[in-house]
């Protein structure tokens, strides 16, 4: 069984249409995890620049140069956390702590599509780790669950693709047809990636103590503010979820 959150009644009551599902012992060993859930419909990956997205840009390179004691106690709080399910946090970082690495030894964050590039600022910035899934190649609900080792994972190794399957005891992303996302948020898999032709998007924003509730919110919006300025024909939805299972959610359509 897992832990599904309901949404509150919201101005249109709009319900969630893409809610999270964790498993309890995620919860059981890791109970300060809270998320953002942000669903993106008539979405423009490849759409033009936007001011708002080059200033979070330029924010996000900014911070990678200096020391921000709030970010760097957040990724040593992953790191901890991918030690204990048995990764080497050295060798296989948290995403936002790769995306920093990557900043600071090019000098830039790596520009892959706006929409992308983004979350990818947002992530660098807050020091939060962020992925972004094709809801269009997506079957089912995401699970975030502990791996048995026999779960599917494609990938590419040497230009070929490959299937792969997660360590036992790993913490991975599912759905219904397999891995995701391996080690809770370091590789994503192939089959969801986001392309330029996606048009509807699940993106996560995943947090451990020691950062606020407050701060994961201030990242969230800071990056709906951007996607609704590259995008202003999205309709966004955004949920919170944590070990209390309350989901605080909000529907913003755009006509």
């Amino acid at each position: 069984m897992f832990d599904i959150a309901l949404n509150e009644p919201q101005r249109r009551a709009q319900p969630m249409s893409f809610t999270p599902m964790i498993a309890p012992e995620i919860y059981a060993r890791h109970p300060t995890f809270h998320l953002l859930s942000i669903v993106v419909r008539n979405a423009e990956v490849g759409v033009p620049q936007a001011p708002a997205l080059a200033d979070v840009i330029a924010a996000a390179e900014q911070a990678a140069l200096g020391d921000d004691a709030r970010r760097d106690a957040h990724l040593a709080a992953w790191a901890e956390a991918y030690r204990a399910f048995g990764a080497n946090a050295n060798r296989t970082p948290c995403s936002a702590a790769a995306l920093l690495k990557r900043i600071r030894k090019d000098g830039s964050l790596p520009r892959i599509s706006p929409l992308v590039d983004a979350y990818n600022a947002v992530s660098g910035l807050y020091g939060v780790p962020v992925g972004g899934e094709d809801l269009d190649h997506y079957q089912g609900l995401p699970r975030l669950l502990i791996a048995t080792g026999a779960e599917p994972f494609d990938t590419v190794q040497q230009g070929e693709p490959v299937t792969e399957h997660p360590e036992p005891g790993e913490v991975v992303w599912c759905d219904d047809a397999g891995v995701t996302c391996r080690r809770w948020n370091w590789r994503q898999g192939r089959r969801t990636m986001v392309t330029t032709a996606s048009r509807s998007l699940w993106i996560v924003l995943e947090a451990l103590e020691p950062m606020p509730s407050e701060r994961l919110r201030a990242a969230g919006a800071q990056l709906t503010g951007v996607i609704e300025a590259l995008c202003p024909n999205a309709q966004i939805e955004i949920a919170g979820l944590n070990t209390s299972t309350c989901c605080l959610s909000r529907a913003v359509e755009k006509n």
